[in-house]
């Protein structure tokens, strides 16, 4: 989640439409130091750091407009910023990247008052308007601690989605897996459909471009639905929500300790309520674009409690699929594998 990157904040200052979640691209090549991107990403950095906020909010797309209510907002945000960061004291490293039509300038640096590096996203859509904007704790390089690596899973869990879908984020090093920095998502996987070498059709900037959008996303195992969340709306391919990051999501009590957690669906698909008893392979919504998320995707991890970002993540092994056409009778995908439940 996060995607896209895991969920890790500068506490308040966590306020973005911004891109990644934990579905995020490969890392590009260096940018020239004449790039666009760096250049439109420096402009705006600065426009940000002085004050000037008038011409960036007037750059700014409308969802992240909404996103930040007014112009006073986006100067609230500033001012919050300012005082819980002071002033940037070294720039660590630039960044210049693409994802279809999206591009994005990441600029990770040290603040006077900030404990640790700070990573300042902008995202431009298409027609070089802001579609997104983070200020937030640049992301852990090293994997949370756990005492859970020889955990097994007690429920029996299925895939949660029927057909062929690749692993974007899985396993449990860092480089498989990017949620293995965060505790409650040790050991979280996020789904996606790729066809051909792509995650879309066209030129992926609507939702529906993307081969997984709209398919059901179904319970992993039998339980009771202890949280669920189907009003948030979706992001545009390329931003993301960090202020709601799971999205309209459910979470599963498997009535022995662990709890799933399923995100991202599309606002209106929940065929759940909180309370109801589900069976595995029962649909509970359709694979959506909503929370902290750059593109529709689905998120699930396994975890000891109903709380998001408030417990220890589990190891989620599945039973009964194949992994690029190798039967698993029981075991735990890797990023790059494309898996499949095996008829029963």
């Amino acid at each position: 989640m996060s995607a896209t990157r895991p969920v890790v904040g500068c506490g308040a200052l966590v306020l973005a439409l911004g891109v990644a979640c934990g579905h995020a691209p490969a890392p590009p090549p260096a940018a020239s130091p004449d790039d666009p991107i760096l250049r439109a990403g420096r402009r705006w950095t600065a426009a940000f750091y002085t004050g000037d906020t008038q011409p960036l909010w007037d750059r700014m797309a409308e969802p992240l407009q909404r996103l930040f209510g007014s112009k006073a907002g986006l100067d609230d945000f500033r001012r919050r910023a300012v005082a819980s960061l002071g002033p940037e004291r070294g720039l660590l490293k630039e960044e210049a990247e693409a994802q279809g039509e999206v591009t994005r300038y990441l600029r990770t640096a040290r603040f006077a008052a900030a404990p640790g590096p700070v990573l300042v996203t902008f995202a431009f859509d298409a027609a070089g308007r802001i579609a997104g904007f983070a200020v937030v704790a640049a992301p852990p390089t090293v994997a949370a601690p756990t005492g859970k690596l020889d955990y097994r899973t007690r429920t029996p869990l299925r895939l949660p989605f029927d057909g062929a879908w690749t692993v974007a984020w899985g396993g449990r090093t860092l480089e498989q897996n990017q949620h293995v920095v965060a505790r409650d998502q040790r050991f979280a996987y996020d789904f996606l459909i790729r066809r051909g070498g792509t995650t879309h059709a066209g030129s992926g900037t609507r939702n529906a471009d993307y081969f997984c959008y709209g398919a059901p996303v179904l319970a992993p195992g039998a339980g009771r639905i202890v949280a669920a969340a189907g009003d948030v709306p979706e992001n545009v391919p390329g931003a993301m929500d960090v202020v709601r990051p799971l999205g309209n999501h459910v979470v599963i009590d498997h009535g022995n300790g662990e709890f799933s957690f399923l995100a991202h669906l599309q606002p209106g698909s929940l065929r759940v309520a909180v309370g109801d008893q589900v069976t595995a392979g029962q649909a509970i919504g359709l694979c959506g674009n909503s929370g902290h998320s750059s593109e529709p995707h689905l998120h699930y991890h396994l975890q000891d409690t109903p709380r998001f970002g408030d417990g220890d993540g589990l190891p989620a092994q599945f039973h009964d699929y194949a992994a690029d056409g190798h039967p698993i009778p029981l075991g735990e995908p890797f990023r790059g594998q494309t898996v499949q439940r095996l008829s029963l």
